[in-house]
């Protein structure tokens, strides 16, 4: 039976079913090259296409049952009209919908029967007016954000972070005892990943709820991995489904930038209505992380580019008049990138939220008082957000964190800048705010307030969109604040280059140096141990993964770099560990060929998550 679409020998209950007639249907296989043979399809006419409305275990109350059927009355295809569904209107008596692999272009006989299917498919679109979520959700808003998670694109981008799946996959996989024998509801289950993870770790029933068209592709592989008694795909979004039975664990990844984003949490807290008295929820509980932090590159660059809108002769145009505008607007984008944690002058302020006692409610408008001790002069040029959610399971806690000092994830770090930055001193106190309100494009408009302590003329704010934020992450390595350097960069360079000399091959220096020409260090091991020097292979950075790096803003780089010693998020080994240069291999200063260490490993740098190879082929060439 075609996809994502629910079984119907359980169906209790049918009314209101109609016949329509159809000229013709045209069955298109689309994963066959299209040819002389079989451009046109397979062709039944007539046709028939019955209709009736049916209650249906495991599906919204009541939805709209169809099947087409050829000249005999015989089968061709049975299916669910629902808001996954893909159809479009070819022609004015020709509708085209796709199921799995297959497109079936109905031709109607005559415009009744036309009009009344084309009503029945407006009304699968638009799903239950009374539900929750269309009742805080834009429908256009809705429409683009279940298009954007129906192609496999984006849910592969989403697999291949390896620190959000790995973590997942850990989390239930040493919590077996929450889930053996247990029933789970899997929120926005996407392609079914941590379905799953939870079949795996001993669930003897798992509900698959997922709103867009991706739940003809988690059908597909529920079917392909034989797990069809236990996984139930369900294609509906979780405020408007019914299930069979209460739920022992509901599992979902619902976070958005800044946490909140995307509004998915209120769904994921309204899933609760189906879960059992004690159930578990995986992840429990979210920390939203706020900093104040100083970047002079980054304001400087959100200015500029208003700079273009003081063109007084723009083609024979004045667009000075639009330059406040320009602005204001690139100020209202929060941005989207990575950052070293040390351009934080204060220690975040912490907002925990508990998923097993929150409320939808309580997410419509979040106000986060703010209070930092600053730690370090410096301009605050705004507030930095990260998050952090724990899976609390009965055997043991697990986190995963997206902090800048962790490894680097698909969600990665958010910065909002203030117009008017603030000069702030160390030991200095300053407060605020944080709101967010909730608005029906499934985000939020935060609005920021600061002033130091007592100094009310440094006041300052921002009201940001973050439905709009600008992706600027762009994979190069990343740098570090001005003024951290406490001894001589350069001093340091020559007494690291100089300990290189001391390796000797059969008694004669390396490179002509003469050992013996040591310039003026106290001491090597010092000098080695020291953190400020600049190291000549490259600057250690937090590990960062191309290949879980959606593919908004994203450019290839010629050199990955990691932190070799790191530890990683979920015990995960990420494949930059492996330090790899375009054009040749690094050896590491100081080491002798006999020593191969992870962060000298050589890898092609076109080698994405996933494509992992082994250590020990070190002249390996790649293509």
């Amino acid at each position: 039976m075609a996809g994502n679409l629910q079984q119907f020998n359980n169906i209790n209950k049918t009314k209101d079913e109609k016949r329509l007639a159809l000229v013709q249907i045209v069955k298109i296989d689309l994963n066959k090259e299209v040819d002389e043979s079989n451009k046109e399809g397979f062709k039944y006419s007539p046709a028939y296409i019955t209709t009736r409305s049916a209650a249906n275990s495991g599906t919204t109350s009541e939805r709209i049952h169809c099947q087409l059927l050829d000249s005999h009355n015989a089968q061709i295809v049975e299916f669910t009209l629902s808001y996954s569904i893909d159809y479009c209107k070819l022609a004015k008596d020709t509708f085209a919908i796709q199921l799995n692999s297959f497109t079936y272009m109905l031709k109607f006989r005559t415009p009744k029967d036309l009009y009344e299917f084309s009503l029945l498919l407006a009304h699968a679109k638009k799903g239950n007016q009374l539900s929750v979520f269309s009742t805080r959700t834009d429908e256009a808003s809705a429409t683009q954000y279940f298009q954007f998670y129906g192609y496999l694109s984006q849910q592969q981008n989403m697999l291949q972070d390896y620190i959000r799946t790995s973590t997942y996959q850990k989390a239930v996989l040493i919590n077996t005892i929450d889930f053996q024998d247990k029933v789970v509801l899997d929120v926005g289950a996407g392609s079914g990943i941590l379905s799953f993870f939870s079949i795996q770790a001993g669930a003897k029933k798992v509900y698959a709820v997922e709103a867009s068209s991706m739940a003809q592709h988690a059908q597909t592989l529920v079917d392909s991995n034989n797990l069809g008694d236990k996984v139930s795909v369900i294609a509906g979004k979780i405020e408007e489904i019914e299930l069979p039975e209460k739920v022992d664990v509901i599992i979902s990844e619902p976070m958005g930038y800044m946490l909140y984003n995307e509004r998915m949490l209120e769904t994921y807290l309204h899933a609760k209505k189906w879960l059992k008295p004690g159930g578990k929820m995986y992840p429990s509980k979210g920390d939203l992380h706020i900093a104040p932090f100083c970047d002079d590159a980054l304001f400087m660059e959100q200015t500029n580019k208003a700079s273009f809108w003081v063109q007084s002769c723009f083609h024979g145009v004045d667009l000075s008049a639009l330059r406040d505008m320009a602005m204001r607007e690139y100020f209202r984008q929060p941005i989207v990138d990575t950052f070293d944690i040390r351009i934080c002058l204060a220690k975040s302020v912490k907002h925990s939220l508990d998923f097993l006692t929150a409320t939808e409610q309580q997410l419509h408008k979040i106000d986060i008082p703010l209070e930092f001790f600053i730690l370090e002069s410096g301009t605050l040029h705004g507030l930095a957000f990260w998050f952090d959610v724990a899976f609390q399971g009965s055997c043991q806690t697990l986190w995963l964190s997206t902090s800048p000092t962790e490894s680097l994830t698909h969600w990665y770090q958010v910065r909002c800048l203030l117009e008017k930055p603030i000069l702030a001193k160390v030991g200095q106190v300053v407060t605020g705010s944080v709101s967010l309100q909730a608005n029906v494009r499934q985000s939020y408009d935060v609005l920021i307030n600061l002033m130091i302590d007592g100094l009310p003329h440094t006041s300052s704010s921002n009201n940001l969109d973050l439905k709009n934020p600008y992706f600027r992450y762009t994979g190069q390595p990343l740098q570090p604040p001005p003024g951290v350097n406490t001894l001589s960069p350069s001093e340091s360079y020559w007494a690291n280059l100089d300990i290189q000399t001391l390796n000797m091959v059969n008694g004669i220096p390396l490179n002509g140096y003469n050992p013996e020409i040591a310039m003026d260090i106290q001491s090597p091991t010092g000098v080695v141990n020291n953190t400020n020097l600049i190291n000549l292979v490259t600057i250690p950075q937090p590990n960062i993964h191309p290949g879980s790096i959606s593919s908004t803003g994203r450019q290839r780089i010629s050199t990955a770099t990691s932190t070799a010693g790191a530890q990683l998020i979920g015990g995960g080994i990420s494949p930059t560990l492996f330090t790899s240069n375009q054009n040749q291999t690094q050896q590491l200063l100081g080491s002798s060929s006999s020593t191969s260490a992870l962060g000298n490993f050589p890898v092609n740098n076109s080698l994405m998550i996933g494509d992992y190879v082994s250590p020990n082929i070190l002249n390996a060439s790649y293509r």
